[in-house]
C-alpha cells in the first residue's frame, strides 16, 4: 500500500520522562508516542523529531514526523492518539505532508526558553517547571553577554562531552532576557543547537549575572573552544522547546501550546 507521511505538532512534560529519545525501559517520549501512534495506525510507527530533548526539559512545541500505510482523518492523529498517551504528553495538531518534509532538517530555526526562579527559596509549586538560583543576578550584564554570542560560532565550549553533532558551529540568531518579578526569562533562536549549548550558555550568563565575571568574559570563553572554561550545565527544568520554525511551503500550523499561556500567566 501506498504510504504517507504525517507531521505532528506535540507538547510534553519533561519531568515525566527520560528525554525524548527511545529507551530499553521505554520511558521515552518517543516510545509512548510510538506506541500511541501505532494503536492507532495498527502498525509498528518510527517517529523522527525536529530536536531530541534531555529528561527533565520540556516542549511546547515539537514537531514529529513518521509513515504510515494507515489512512486516518486528523482527528484520529490527534485526539485518537491523545487517548492514550500518558498525562504529560499530547498531539496538539496533525497534517498529511510530502515525503520530502523532514521534522529535523526541514526546519529553518529552533527556539528554546529558559525560565530562572531568582529567588533566595527553592521552589516547591514550580518545581521541575523552572530553574533556580538563590543570588539576585544583573540582567543587563547578562544581556550585554549575551549579545556576544549572537551569530555563526564555534560553540565547542558550549557543547557537551556526549553531543554526537558533526560541526559545533551554530548561528545563534538572537537572545532576549527579561525580567518578570522574581523570575528572569531567557529566549534563544538559533539555526539548531548543540547537546546542553543552551543550558551551558545560561550558566555562564548567570555568572555574569551574579558579578563573577565581567559581559567581556564570555567572548574569551567562546574563543577558548574549552567547555572547562563555561559554566557548568544549568538543569533541565527551567528549559522548554518553544518554537520550531519551517517554509511556508510546508503549510503547518502555528499553533500556540496552552502551556505557553500558562507561562505567560504564572510570571508576575
Amino acid at each position: 500500500m501506498t504510504r504517507v507521511r504525517v507531521a505532528l505538532g506535540i507538547e510534553y512534560d519533561g519531568a515525566a520522562f527520560c528525554g525524548w529519545q527511545t529507551q530499553p525501559s521505554g520511558c521515552g517520549v518517543q516510545d509512548h508516542l510510538e506506541h500511541a501512534l501505532a494503536h492507532i495506525a495498527d502498525e509498528p510507527v518510527e517517529t523522527v523529531c525536529a530536536g531530541r530533548t534531555d529528561a527533565g526539559v520540556h516542549a511546547l512545541a515539537q514537531v514529529v514526523h513518521f509513515d504510515t500505510s494507515a489512512r486516518r482523518p486528523a482527528s484520529a492523529w490527534v485526539r485518537g492518539v491523545n487517548a492514550s498517551l500518558p498525562a504529560g504528553l499530547a498531539v496538539l495538531w496533525a497534517r498529511e505532508v510530502g515525503d520530502d518534509f523532514h521534522a529535523r532538517y526541514s526546519a529553518r530555526r529552533r527556539a528554546y526558553r529558559y525560565v530562572l526562579l531568582n529567588h533566595a527559596v527553592r521552589p516547591a509549586a514550580a518545581h521541575g517547571r523552572v530553574g533556580w538560583f538563590h543570588l539576585p543576578v544583573d540582567v543587563e550584564s547578562m544581556t550585554q553577554a549575551a549579545r556576544l554570542l549572537i551569530g555563526e560560532h564555534d560553540f565547542s565550549a558550549f557543547r557537551s562531552s556526549e553531543c554526537q553533532a558533526r560541526s559545533p558551529v551554530r548561528t545563534l540568531h538572537a537572545v532576549e532576557i527579561e525580567r518578570h518579578g522574581i523570575y528572569v526569562v531567557f529566549d534563544f533562536c538559533a539555526n539548531a543547537f548543540l547537546h546542553h549549548m543552551v543550558r551551558n550558555v545560561v550558566g555562564t550568563l548567570v555568572y555574569v549575572g551574579k558579578g563573577k565575571h565581567a559581559p567581556r568574559w564570555v567572548a574569551e570563553v567562546l574563543a577558548s573552544r574549552d567547555r572547562s572554561r563555561a559554566a557548568p550545565t544549568f538543569e533541565a527544568a527551567g528549559l522548554y522547546l518553544a518554537r520550531v520554525e519551517y517554509g511556508a511551503e510546508w503549510s503547518l500550523p502555528q499553533m500556540r501550546s496552552p502551556a505557553d499561556g500558562l507561562l505567560n500567566l504564572l510570571l508576575p
